[in-house]
């Protein structure tokens, strides 16, 4: 096996609850799931120990290699493992400052690609690594539905995703995740919610779980960026089942009942923003590629 194509999933959070600090760090409690906006990675196998990443997409191709998460888990899984290097190169499709985990869905991807390209089975340190790399690092490794707690470290799955359609909306500025978090901590607590969505999706009420979803870093993330407010009164204007922001943002989404609806919502959305029809997915070892003569995920040359 020299060479692995595969998907890195972007990621929603339905709840976000912040909870507190604890040594330096914000506590949090929250819901999240992948979509079906991915990044593509491939990786291919080198003689020497060099991780060489190229970048294409997003206005991706400036982001300084010392900066770039898919470089430092090439690096620290080489590192780690002391496997010989890749050659890296990821196609972006997520939006880079939106809240949807990309550079750590990057970072995940090329974890997962290099585990199997050098038959690295060990789960528990690949999860570590994922960890150091980052706070959704982690769950993105294996993503789907899933609550994260403590620093984002602590993942639970939850099984089948709920069946979920989302219209998103990007502003073209990003949200600084440090500066959100710390302007949070001027602002009181919002009420958790994670709790009492989790028990809406757990008896079958998807509709009862969505009008719960919320995110403390919001009123953090408005103040610092005032066209996440204007995204998300331009999507409560289509009366959703809700309307919420992702991360510490900029991207605020729209639940839907329906793909019909969502679509429909788009065609008739006027304002600025980039605008994105997401649904729930899973992370599967398999995926189809618009080109045939591509190699599917797990597939080898």
């Amino acid at each position: 096996m020299n060479k692995i194509r595969l998907s890195a999933h972007a990621k929603l959070n339905l709840t976000l609850d912040i909870l507190g600090r604890e040594e330096g760090y914000h506590l949090i409690d929250s819901l999240v799931t992948t979509v079906d906006l991915c990044d593509r990675i491939v990786v291919k196998k080198r003689k020497d120990e060099r991780v060489f990443v190229s970048m294409h997409g997003m206005g991706s191709e400036g982001i300084p290699p010392e900066h770039n998460n898919a470089q430092r888990a090439g690096e620290e899984f080489v590192r780690r493992f002391g496997t010989a290097g890749a050659d890296v190169t990821v196609y972006k499709n997520i939006p880079i400052g939106a809240g949807l985990g990309g550079s750590s869905a990057d970072a995940a991807g090329v974890l997962r690609a290099l585990a199997k390209l050098y038959e690295i089975g060990d789960a528990a340190a690949l999860k570590q690594l994922a960890d150091e790399l980052g706070s959704d690092t982690g769950y993105l490794l294996t993503g789907g539905f899933a609550r994260l707690r403590g620093r984002g470290e602590k993942v639970e799955s939850l099984g089948e995703p709920p069946k979920l359609h989302f219209l998103l909306l990007c502003p073209k500025e990003g949200v600084s995740a440090a500066d959100c978090y710390r302007k949070s901590d001027e602002l009181p607590l919002s009420p958790p919610h994670t709790e009492r969505a989790l028990e809406c999706f757990s008896s079958g009420n998807p509709e009862w779980a969505a009008k719960l979803f919320s995110n403390g870093l919001y009123p953090a993330a408005k103040e610092l960026l005032p066209d996440v407010g204007r995204a998300f009164a331009e999507l409560q204007a289509f009366s959703p089942m809700a309307v919420n922001m992702t991360g510490s943002g900029s991207g605020v989404y729209a639940v839907f009942e329906t793909a019909e609806l969502c679509a429909w919502a788009e065609s008739r959305y006027r304002g600025k923003f980039r605008t994105y029809l997401l649904k729930t997915a899973k992370i599967t070892e398999k995926h189809g590629l618009h080109n045939p003569f591509a190699l599917e995920e797990g597939e080898h040359e």
